[in-house]
């Protein structure tokens, strides 16, 4: 526990960290294809209801991004999003049982993979909450480029550690937290001086890049405007590293995945304002592309428009 951290507040850490072991427990201990299913089928019925703030924000997202569909069409995307996100949740609790067996997960194009794999230097590998968007770092990791990533710390020091801790084969580089986290757990909130410097000495650095950021650079996606983080463009153009676009598809309605990856040219003109516009435009146009092809794998219940 932090000197800082009051004791009643700790006590409180503990107690939330101890329910999320108690119930992550048995999907640890039942085969993954079982709980995976049994979670998608809860998660279908009761979110909507549990959730109605997100479920309505999801329908409101997906009328935005499909004015063309039927109510009726939306809701069953907008259910089949829970149904998937489900799955996720499982195979987040078991992610190491599932990188066990390299077989579940298929990077694509495979031409390009072995083109790049032993020749990658720095780079920025962004992706989309799309399957399960966890293992859109996978091809770094199969190409032992040791890659690391930014994520959202949990407040809980002990939860946050213990979601490190699952995902500690997926980030072998390590994992920079984003906001304020309370506790004393070694995660210290990251500038963008640090991700830049660990790229810029050859790290490899994977951001997810389709959430609103009130800060970011207002480009279309889905023909209307959305603020996207632009850290990971301004990073790649500063430090002339490589940026690599990863799409996570599941296939079918099992823990099976297909990566599919593409290079995002990085324009270095004397403009750097346009330049970052031009790969924040050129990413978001294919993560709509992405999202169009399988739109319910894709989490509608986020934040995207202002």
């Amino acid at each position: 526990m932090s000197s800082e951290t009051p004791p009643l507040r700790d006590l409180q850490f503990r107690l939330e960290y101890a329910v999320l072991r108690v119930i992550t427990a048995p999907f640890r201990l039942l085969p993954l294809e079982m709980a995976a299913s049994f979670s998608a089928w809860w998660w279908r019925r009761l979110a909507p209801v549990l959730s109605p703030y997100r479920q309505r924000r999801a329908l409101e997202n997906l009328k935005i991004a499909f004015p063309e569909k039927s109510d009726e069409e939306r809701r069953r995307i907008c259910l089949a999003h829970w149904e998937n996100l489900g799955r996720v949740m499982v195979e987040t609790i078991q992610i190491d049982k599932l990188i066990a067996d390299p077989g579940r997960i298929e990077i694509t194009p495979e031409k390009v993979f072995r083109r790049y794999k032993d020749k990658l230097g720095p780079a920025i590998g962004v992706s989309l909450h799309m399957g399960n968007w966890e293992l859109a770092i996978w091809p770094f990791v199969v190409a032992n480029a040791n890659p690391a990533a930014v994520y959202r710390s949990v407040n809980n020091p002990y939860v946050d550690r213990y979601v490190r801790h699952l995902r500690r084969d997926l980030y072998p580089g390590g994992l920079f937290g984003r906001g304020k986290v309370e506790g004393d757990h070694g995660d210290n909130q990251r500038t963008a001086r640090v991700l830049t410097d660990f790229v810029r000495n050859g790290g490899r650095l994977g951001l997810v890049c389709d959430l609103y950021d009130r800060t970011g650079v207002a480009v279309p996606f889905f023909n209307t405007p959305a603020r996207t983080q632009a850290i990971g463009g301004m990073i790649a153009r500063r430090v002339g590293s490589r940026m690599w676009m990863s799409c996570c598809r599941r296939v079918g309605k099992e823990s099976r995945f297909v990566v599919e990856i593409k290079e995002l040219r990085v324009p270095r003109t004397g403009n750097q304002a346009e330049d970052i516009r031009w790969i924040m435009t050129e990413m978001q146009r294919q993560f709509e592309e992405w999202v169009r092809e399988n739109p319910e794998q894709w989490m509608w219940s986020n934040r995207r428009w202002s």
